[in-house]
């Protein structure tokens, strides 16, 4: 009798594959105000984000976090909503931000919080406006938004984080279970027969077709899925 695979260990939860939401600093999104003002009081690191948390004072005394930007400080003050200026760390709609300038944490319906450009470095840039604004994406795709859509000013902080190796497997295995992600994976046909459809034999191969249909059941769900089945539309 085979074992379970571990992608279904994972699926089904637990402890170690579960993300530390308990020490993580809440959602991050913009505050649902027109018009905001605020000042950064600190800037911390979250685990449930690989970008630096900025910890920004309101002016009602009220507590907000934001993905900060690169060269953000503590004590810069930065505002959000129509009437903020145009300049690195304010937030304003689409509509407003010139052409050619980089932004990040851009929504993509309005009121949504911040969707797109949130990982460490990354940013999109604003190439045209018109019924809506066109953006070209970290991908180099180009995309439409709403002008209405937030978006803040400057590149995402923390740029650069994979440029410094682990050097030692201990280390990242204690990073990524702090995610709750797993630190490898190993190939199915390195597996013994008992721990995965692919494994055992006197060399390592599938030993089968490697595609597996939707219906397959989870133990035999493995490789590639079968592609979905063309639907005749009527031209």
């Amino acid at each position: 009798m085979g074992k379970r695979l571990l992608v279904q260990r994972r699926g089904k939860g637990g402890l170690m594959y579960k993300s530390p939401s308990h020490r993580h600093y809440g959602q991050i999104r913009y505050p649902s105000e027109k018009n905001w003002e605020g000042k950064v009081e600190r800037l911390v690191r979250d685990p449930g984000h690989y970008a630096p948390v900025a910890v920004v004072r309101m002016n009602d005394q009220s507590t907000s976090h934001f993905i900060a930007h690169n060269g953000m400080f503590a004590g810069q003050k930065v505002k959000g909503g129509l009437d903020a200026p145009s300049k690195v760390g304010n937030t304003l709609p689409l509509g407003l931000i010139p052409d050619g300038s980089v932004v990040y944490n851009i929504e993509l319906r309005p009121g949504s919080g911040g969707n797109i450009a949130r990982t460490p470095g990354s940013f999109c840039t604003v190439v045209a406006h018109g019924e809506n604004v066109t953006l070209k994406l970290p991908s180099g795709k180009m995309r439409d938004i709403k002008p209405s859509c937030l978006a803040t000013i400057g590149v995402t902080g923390g740029g650069g984080r994979n440029t410094k190796p682990f050097l030692k497997a201990g280390k990242k295995i204690h990073a990524y279970s702090s995610r709750a992600k797993r630190p490898f994976s190993v190939r199915g046909v390195a597996m013994n027969a008992v721990n995965h459809p692919h494994g055992g034999g006197n060399h390592q191969h599938v030993g089968r077709p490697s595609t597996v249909g939707r219906n397959t059941p989870p133990g035999r769900k493995v490789g590639r899925l079968s592609p979905r089945k063309k639907v005749k539309t009527n031209a």
